[in-house]
């Protein structure tokens, strides 16, 4: 048995038909290079291999009424791949727009939290004659970096790579607990929850002043409820629109080397270009910068153990409001010096810490309401969008024996902020994946390529 940090459980409390929070990759494949070439029995059969040796694939919730903590996590004794295994076909004339399309249709629809959180489709019928591969995991049970290292398990440097190197012990989740040591785990949590409020309230009372006095004066991020409204921040419902792009790693270190900046200023100057060409096409470029929420790994700075998620965030500015590329670049570095100074005032562990007091009835009840009353469009503009930025793996990976030539990830959306772009360097490429709320974002299309003339023109830009 383990049970979830407040943190994961979260994800799950936060979760409804319209808000589905899962993360997905579309990963594109040249088949041939399997050996004897690409056959479905095969693939399934050295998935099947792996998944017996991944505990993390084969655990499920456990939650039932006698549970006053966090759900656990549990062997799936009746595991069936079948369960979370599905082969389709992509319609004709199967190109990008038929493959995204079928991918949105995936990504709007919730797990089933009776069995363990992931499916995974083998899509057949590319117009390029390869193969793709559509993975679903709920939030719960990865972050961004677990998620990439989780499939980096299903992936080998070679074709014939052999599976992964588990230990024994490893190889199992916690067997299912009786009443009475789930309730005695359960109450002993509740019962230390007192004690931690106390703990962590002093730390809180005494960087709220600092913290909100830099934001304030300029000195950091930028202050929530300062972004400008567009047209993807309203409330969402379970439609998804999906497309993606990819550019070349080389290039976007030739921008980071001519500026000196970080590889994260280079993303988020080529997201800024790309939403500025996006928005003035739709006739709704604001005057001022928009602000992304910006995910972090705290993975080398937790001292927490357990919990699948070891993530924080900040918010950056977007200088969407100014034409020059460059400028967007200096800018940008600025921006993100001060706010990774200011997001580093807070501790590494907080967000985790007060995840714990997290409660269902609560958080369930809070995001129906305010899902049913559109409260996203009554108040000022938290946030505008979600900009992850992954690292991926630095050198070509095989996918059960089938060589990855994209790897496209798409992470969640949220009443409020309809549109996530997250952005995965693999191997000698930077591959870009989108998802919005199709209501407010019906056709990315134009945004994800749009992505290239941002980069050709901090190519141009950029100092000699």
């Amino acid at each position: 048995m383990q049970r979830l940090s407040g943190l994961d459980a979260s994800f799950l409390y936060l979760e409804t038909s319209s808000q589905v929070l899962h993360v997905c990759g579309l990963i594109t494949l040249d088949g041939s290079t399997m050996p004897g070439g690409y056959r479905f029995a095969e693939f399934k059969r050295q998935l099947a291999e792996r998944v017996l040796l991944i505990p993390a694939f084969r655990r499920k919730l456990h939650n039932p009424l006698w549970n006053v903590g966090h759900p656990v996590w549990v062997e799936d004794e009746d595991f069936d791949l079948d369960h979370h295994v599905h082969r389709i076909g992509v319609p004709a004339p199967g190109d990008r727009a038929e493959l995204a399309e079928l991918c949105a249709h995936i990504a709007g629809q919730q797990l089933d939290r009776a069995r363990p959180l992931w499916q995974l489709y083998v899509i057949e019928g590319l117009a390029d004659g390869g193969i793709a591969v559509l993975i679903k995991m709920h939030h719960a049970s990865v972050d961004g970096v677990s998620g990439a290292s989780l499939i980096a398990y299903l992936a080998g440097l070679s074709p014939d790579a052999p599976p992964p190197e588990i230990e024994p012990a490893a190889r199992h989740n916690g067997l299912m607990p009786g009443r009475l040591d789930l309730l005695r785990s359960g109450l002993t949590t509740v019962v230390k929850r007192p004690y931690e409020l106390a703990k962590l309230l002093p730390d809180l009372v005494g960087l709220v002043p600092g913290w909100l006095g830099k934001a304030l004066r300029g000195k950091g991020m930028p202050v929530p409820f300062t972004a400008p409204r567009t047209s993807f921040n309203g409330t969402i419902t379970g439609h998804r629109s999906v497309a993606y792009a990819t550019l070349d790693l080389d290039e976007v270190k030739r921008v980071k080397n001519a500026f000196r900046v970080t590889v994260n200023d280079v993303v988020l100057a080529l997201v800024s270009g790309a939403l500025r060409r996006f928005l003035d096409e739709r006739g709704e470029l604001p005057g001022d910068p928009l602000v992304a929420t910006v995910p972090v790994s705290v993975h080398e700075r937790t001292e927490r153990e357990g919990g699948s998620n070891k993530v924080s965030a900040f918010f950056a500015s977007l200088p969407t409001h100014l034409p020059d590329p460059a400028a967007r670049v200096f800018f940008l570095a600025e921006a993100n010096r001060l706010s990774k100074a200011h997001h580093h005032d807070i501790d590494a562990d907080m967000l985790a810490d007060w995840a714990q007091f997290s409660a269902a009835s609560m958080f369930g009840l809070a995001v129906r309401a305010y899902s049913a009353l559109r409260l996203a469009e009554k108040h000022p503009v938290v946030h505008n969008l979600v900009v992850s930025n992954v690292p991926g793996p630095p050198m070509p990976l095989y996918l059960l024996g089938a060589r990855i030539t994209g790897f496209y990830p798409l992470g969640p959306v949220f009443h409020g902020a309809g549109l996530n772009i997250t952005v995965l360097s693999n191997a000698d490429r930077v591959d870009v994946g989108l998802l919005g709320a199709k209501e407010l974002v019906k056709d990315l299309w134009p945004l994800a390529d749009a992505l290239p003339g941002a980069l050709a023109e901090l190519l141009g830009a950029a100092p000699a």
